[in-house]
């Protein structure tokens, strides 16, 4: 990884890049420092600590601490990313987006420009929502009461700084997509992540390896970075890891010319929903938990939602809880996976372009076989993801160890990093490519 970015770096216009994304992402962290004129962040701040840290970990990771401090970027790209999910159902599901899609580069910039409405859309409601309910309890200095002229102006201004501050990530995101390296979107929620990053590891020093004898202090440090190191080799396993199905092209003669003949594979990844089944049962568990919470009100039952409260020995009947976040997470694999790959779609089209697959009939036995690969592949992936998702669960519930990252949040770095990097040495190998045919 080292020698790629030192090869990078000696690269003029690949240089360019990086120190443009770099420069973009400045910006960025400065914007999560701003905050929003009129709002009270000490009171927000101590109405925050009244909730269970464990149901907002995710949002706190993926804000990098914006939502704490109510700045400017405190929305962060979650509507984007949820905007994204939205318009991947919904192509599934309208006859007239699936179209669109098969487009090609047309098609895709229209599915783009309309999730960048919908992304508004959601930021203005997130924003509304989030200015009144937390309105209420004190987010406007001084001020609670609707009748107030000044409440009123400065609730205006609050929703109008949220929602522009996540159509701004939005497209700073999109500008170092354009004009910087890798995947803009992916990389301003790397930078969210990382940021609150060091606090966390200063947690867990203070809390397992500053209070006890030296020896038991560094054999306390060496387990937590074993468990980080396992935990990245099996997330780099998972983003990798690949089953590719051989694919042989019948040859035809045209004229003198032979066409075809060549063969290929389908790559099934064994990873292929990535971290959205994560995200799917975590955001499905949790968002009764935070909206009972935000309006002060406490119940029995959102203990068993709560991962806060899994896997402690004092209280193991909260423990409940976690399996059926293992059974969300496993149907989310699959259900995400489904709508990303078509065994039908792909083997009708093997068919038409003269492809098979060595001993398996082209047609309906094709998409069987896929669909029986892929299962089995999928199965697989959901158990690897429900590892890395249940080691920083069993870590809180068992010592702990409460961090705002886990799971979730080191396969978004490791997939973020390797993507990234992968683009970098693409865009060297293009490079080299280009002055070598203009020699």
């Amino acid at each position: 990884m080292l020698k790629t970015l030192v090869a990078a770096f000696k690269n003029k216009d690949i240089r360019k890049k990086i120190l443009y994304t770099l420069m973009i992402l400045v910006v960025v962290r400065v914007g999560s420092l701003l905050p929003i004129p009129g709002v009270d962040t000490d009171y927000f701040s101590s109405l925050l600590s009244g909730i269970n840290t464990g149901d907002l970990s995710y949002l706190s990771a993926f804000t990098g601490g914006s939502f704490e401090r109510m700045s400017l970027f405190a929305l962060s790209i979650t509507p984007y990313i949820t905007s994204s999910i939205i318009m991947q159902l919904l192509t599934i599901a309208i006859p007239k987006l699936e179209e669109m899609q098969k487009e090609g580069e047309d098609g895709r910039k229209k599915i783009a420009s309309i999730t960048r409405y919908v992304t508004v859309g959601l930021s203005l409601i997130e924003s509304i929502a989030m200015a009144v309910g937390f309105g209420r309890s004190g987010l406007i200095k001084g001020y609670k009461d609707f009748s107030t002229l000044h409440y009123v102006v400065s609730l205006i201004v609050v929703v109008a700084a949220l929602t522009a501050g996540s159509a701004m990530l939005m497209w700073l995101g999109e500008r170092i997509t354009e004009n910087g390296v890798g995947n803009g979107i992916s990389i301003v929620l790397l930078i969210n992540i990382i940021s609150g990053m060091p606090g966390d590891f200063a947690t867990l020093y203070s809390t397992f390896v500053a209070p006890r004898t030296i020896a038991k202090g560094v054999l306390a440090a060496a387990i937590i970075i074993a468990i980080l190191v396992v935990m990245v080799v099996l997330v780099c396993f998972l983003q990798d890891g690949e089953r590719r199905i051989p694919v042989q092209y019948s040859q035809k003669v045209t004229g003198r010319r032979s066409v075809g003949g060549q063969s290929t594979n389908i790559p099934l990844k064994v990873n292929t929903a990535g971290v959205m089944p994560i995200i799917f049962a975590s955001s499905l568990m949790q968002f009764p938990v935070i909206i009972a919470q935000l309006f002060g009100k406490s119940y029995e039952w959102t203990k068993y939602l709560s991962s806060s409260y899994w896997c402690k020995v004092a209280t193991p009947k909260y423990s409940i809880g976690l399996i059926l976040y293992i059974v969300l997470l496993i149907v989310f694999a699959y259900f995400y996976t489904s709508i990303t790959f078509n065994p039908i779609e792909v083997a009708d089209n093997l068919k038409k372009a003269g492809g098979v697959i060595p001993g398996i009939t082209p047609g309906k036995s094709t998409s069987e076989y896929l669909n029986k690969i892929l299962n089995y592949i999928v199965f697989i992936g959901a158990i690897g993801l429900l590892i890395i998702a249940l080691i920083p669960i069993m870590c809180t519930g068992f010592f702990n160890a409460s961090v705002s990252f886990g799971g979730t949040s080191i396969i978004i770095i490791v997939g973020v990093v390797l993507e990234t990097l992968k683009q970098i040495e693409s865009k060297m190998v293009n490079r080299y490519y280009k002055g070598f045919l203009s020699e």
